[in-house]
């Protein structure tokens, strides 16, 4: 009987244990492979044959649906352009130009991985509806407060931006860690 008894003991031990870890990598880690370029991250095997388990469950997680890169690249960014976590409590820019692909979005979403909900329905802004300046240049502000123009909601709660390039360039595919992307700045908190 005792030998059942830690026998049970240790399957049950190892069944935590390993629930434990499959929860911390899978649900809670980031994406991995990752390439950072600032302050946004992107793994290259997303949406592939080539991505490894850990890849896929994330993925499966996180993001469904997801294209391969050569149809679409995903940057993600957690933090500002100084490294410090996106906070819902704080107001940011995202200023840049176009990246260098066919069509580009910025959208918000919340630690849940959905988009943040608000009555406004400003969840992204995109090549078609980002107004630009003379120079082409955009600003696209990130608050809870509402903004005319270029605005996305965010609740006062951690957030993440995600990036997408769709059709990117052929600079963008050869060097994804040196294309040109849009900064986010923390402009104020409180």
């Amino acid at each position: 009987m005792s030998l059942l008894l830690k026998s049970l003991a240790v399957l049950i031990l190892g069944t935590v244990l390993g629930l434990a870890a499959t929860w911390a990598v899978a649900f809670r880690g980031d994406m991995p492979g990752g390439i950072a370029d600032g302050p946004w991250r992107t793994n290259l095997s997303i949406g592939s044959a080539a991505g490894d388990m850990r890849t896929r469950a994330a993925v499966a997680l996180h993001g469904l649906f997801a294209l391969n890169r050569s149809e679409t690249l995903y940057y993600t960014a957690q933090t500002d352009d100084a490294g410090a976590l996106l906070d819902g409590g704080c107001s940011y820019r995202v200023a840049g130009r176009d990246p260098d692909a066919r069509w580009w979005s910025v959208t918000a979403y919340g630690a849940d991985d959905f988009l943040i909900p608000n009555a406004a329905k400003r969840y992204s802004v995109s090549k078609n509806s980002v107004t630009r300046d003379a120079g082409g240049d955009f600003v696209a502000d990130i608050s809870t407060a509402p903004r005319a123009g270029n605005w996305i909601y965010v609740a006062h709660a951690p957030f993440s931006l995600t990036l997408r390039l769709y059709n990117p360039g052929a600079r963008v595919t050869a060097d994804p860690a040196h294309a040109a992307l849009p900064k986010i700045e923390r402009v104020s908190c409180g």
